[in-house]
């Protein structure tokens, strides 16, 4: 007997006629049928009863998923007073952020030494005078100082009981003339160099998780709680042990910090903002580097200096009353209660009229209050197809750019000292600076111009241009080679370490951009359930690519030149890969997996009059994603069941 099927799949609530069966309730007036056995087929074979699935959940509002679209207008975008009070105060932590990035410079530091047991006058000590010390400079955000290494052959030169140190970097006393750092034990300042990035690294993977399942503020609030315990335990270490334990510990809140504060300064902005208001944070950051020696020599001692770098962060604390979590972290995970108590804490805020709702927001929130919270971890990006693939690229770039900045200041600063421009700790220090900021000031007409994908692949061009001319022309010590080469230009070798010290230079600058680029393009392209996450990957693969500088240091430079071929090899592999990104300029954030999933690349130029593009748009995927659900929904049909619901013979 030909039974519709998929009216019963379908949920039809009432069971369906047989075909020579009455009707129930027919005009006929014939009572319903006492229940029975099933009935059965002209074989006499039972037909079973296909079960019914239970209906699937009911999909959320469209209208509360566009929070760019729909409702951050409604809050008055940053034109509200609320807003820009809010995005005011991510701004000001920068300063303070800045300050305990750059303080490896000062606390570590490897002042000039000598044993006054030597010399009853103080006269310089052998191979360890003023001039032996690697004059290392870092443009990188945590810039590695140079340290020496003793001379091997003479054991004497460090046969000493009292060490008396003359500091470059402003202080009296720091964390080396303190425990006497210095020949055998001087592999002991790269372990504490290595404890802040470690902490750093883990610190940005995990408090990434941990913002994307309970939210940004209480990771931001509970990490500055942390970090004035460990940061003002640091200035009381007793021995280099306990120094280097607790730096990890205030890496690792500081990294909560530095991920909590860059997500909500994204998720606060419209489209249009987000990359200048980011710049203004990388600004107030940097002014932090440039103050940094005038705070050391104001402190004249290491332990009133991470005092004073520290103690800022208890104005933070107050950041618990006056600053609310994520409304689009909320709306994007599905807590609309609180959602709507934040919409209407903005809306009293900015003296608003909740009249002024043209959309229906506040409508549609009070019909979806009683769904349940919907989080997301990083780990689903694995099922993904486009996603993880923009997140893997961008996370490879920020290590390549980090990581390669350190071999053009290796080079511009001192891998050999007749490479050195200057012996001047300060003037070091401020050129490295003063790059970072000419890198940053060069991104913003760059970026606004050519988007996130152009400006990235431009400067990953020039930095890539920069590193394979440094190594061809300049940084190849073959003797056959540099006297063919001298043959033929009639270089001397005083013009090549000028052309190797502008190469440097380009490539500072330009490597400085991809590395920042990288972080603020994953923050645009993850989407807001994961961006946590997202951020801490690429954030952690910048702090493996800063942790070769105290790598490559405390092998006294050795294989420095196959470093620099390895990352100069990615660069070229980052060019390829930086072509299969999205552009996020102008575009909405995406709230959710299937959002970040649309996200697809486009040509990096607009594609003619009457030509037909080659990539589908957002619009044409979606429809072609819809072909996947007809699918699935006709998989469901019995096999021998036709389109119509007739058996088939």
């Amino acid at each position: 007997m030909a039974i519709d099927r998929r009216r019963e799949a379908g949920g039809g609530g009432r069971p369906l006629p047989e075909e020579n069966g009455s009707v129930p309730g027919a005009a006929g007036g014939s009572a319903a049928a006492p229940p029975g056995p099933p009935p059965a087929n002209a074989a006499g074979a039972e037909i079973q009863a296909v079960p019914v699935p239970p209906p699937p959940a009911a999909a959320c509002s469209p209208l509360l998923l566009d929070y760019d679209g729909s409702v951050l207008p409604f809050l008055g975008g940053l034109g509200g007073g609320y807003q820009r009070t809010l995005v005011l105060l991510t701004w000001v932590p920068a300063l303070f952020i800045g300050f305990s990035k750059f303080s490896d410079s000062f606390l570590l530091d490897q002042p000039d030494f000598w044993c006054r047991e030597a010399d009853g006058q103080g006269n310089w000590s052998g191979s360890l005078a003023p001039g032996h010390a690697n004059r290392s400079g870092n443009g990188s955000i945590f810039p590695p100082p140079g340290l020496p290494t003793p001379a091997g052959g003479n054991a004497s030169e460090c046969d000493c009981h009292e060490w008396h140190y003359r500091i470059r970097a402003g202080l009296v006393q720091n964390v080396v003339s303190k425990w006497d750092l210095v020949c055998d034990s001087a592999w002991k300042v790269h372990i504490a160099k290595f404890s802040l990035l470690v902490g750093l690294i883990f610190g940005h993977l995990i408090t990434g998780c941990i913002a994307d399942w309970v939210g940004r503020r209480p990771v931001l609030l509970f990490s500055v709680i942390f970090i004035l315990i460990f940061g003002l335990t640091v200035a009381l270490s007793v021995n280099v042990t306990m120094f280097s334990t607790l730096r990890f510990f205030e890496g690792f809140c500081l990294a909560g910090i530095v991920l909590s504060l860059y997500a909500l300064r994204i998720e606060l902005c419209p489209p249009g903002h987000r990359f200048m208001i980011t710049m203004v944070a990388s600004f107030i950051e940097m002014s932090g580097q440039f103050l940094m020696p005038g705070l050391a020599a104001l402190c004249r001692d290491w332990q009133v200096l991470q005092a004073v770098i520290i103690c800022p962060f208890l104005l933070m604390l107050l950041y618990w009353v006056i600053f609310p979590e994520s409304l689009r972290w909320l709306m994007a995970t599905q807590q609309f209660e609180a959602s709507k108590e934040l919409i209407l804490q903005f809306t009293h805020k900015n003296r608003m009229n909740t009249e002024s709702d043209i959309k229906g927001v506040v409508p549609e929130l009070e019909k979806e209050i009683t769904r349940r919270p919907k989080k997301v971890c990083i780990v689903k990006v694995v099922g993904t197809r486009n996603l993880w693939k923009n997140i893997v690229v961008l996370c490879v770039n920020s290590l390549t750019g980090y990581g390669i900045h350190h071999c053009f200041a290796k080079s511009m600063m001192g891998h050999e000292a007749k490479m050195a421009i200057t012996h001047n700790f300060y003037a070091d220090y401020y050129t490295m600076a003063g790059i970072a900021l000419a890198s940053c000031l060069a991104m913003c007409p760059v970026v606004g111009f050519l988007g996130r994908r152009g400006g990235l692949l431009l400067f990953m061009i020039l930095t890539a241009l920069a590193s394979l001319l440094q190594l061809g022309l300049l940084n190849c010590n073959l003797a056959s080679f540099s006297l063919f080469m001298n043959t033929l230009t009639g270089m001397s070798d005083s013009v090549k370490d000028k052309f190797s010290t502008a190469f440097s230079i380009v490539g500072m600058f330009s490597s400085h951009a991809v590395g920042s680029l990288s972080v603020f393009f994953c923050a645009e392209i993850t989407p807001t359930v994961i961006r946590g996450g997202g951020l801490g990957l690429v954030l952690a693969s910048a702090g493996f690519g800063r942790l070769t500088a105290p790598i490559m240091e405390l092998h006294n430079q050795k294989g420095y030149f196959l470093h620099h071929v390895i990352f100069a090899c990615c660069t070229l592999i980052c060019i390829i890969c930086i072509l299969l990104l999205p552009e996020s300029k102008n575009q909405n954030l995406p709230e959710n997996i299937p959002d970040g999933e649309h996200y697809t690349r486009q040509p990096l130029l607009p594609h003619k009059k009457g030509e037909q593009p080659l990539l589908l748009t957002n619009s044409e995927l979606k429809d072609y994603s819809g072909l996947h659900d007809s699918a699935a929904v006709s998989d469901g049909i019995s096999e021998n069941t036709t389109a119509n619901g007739m058996k088939s013979m």
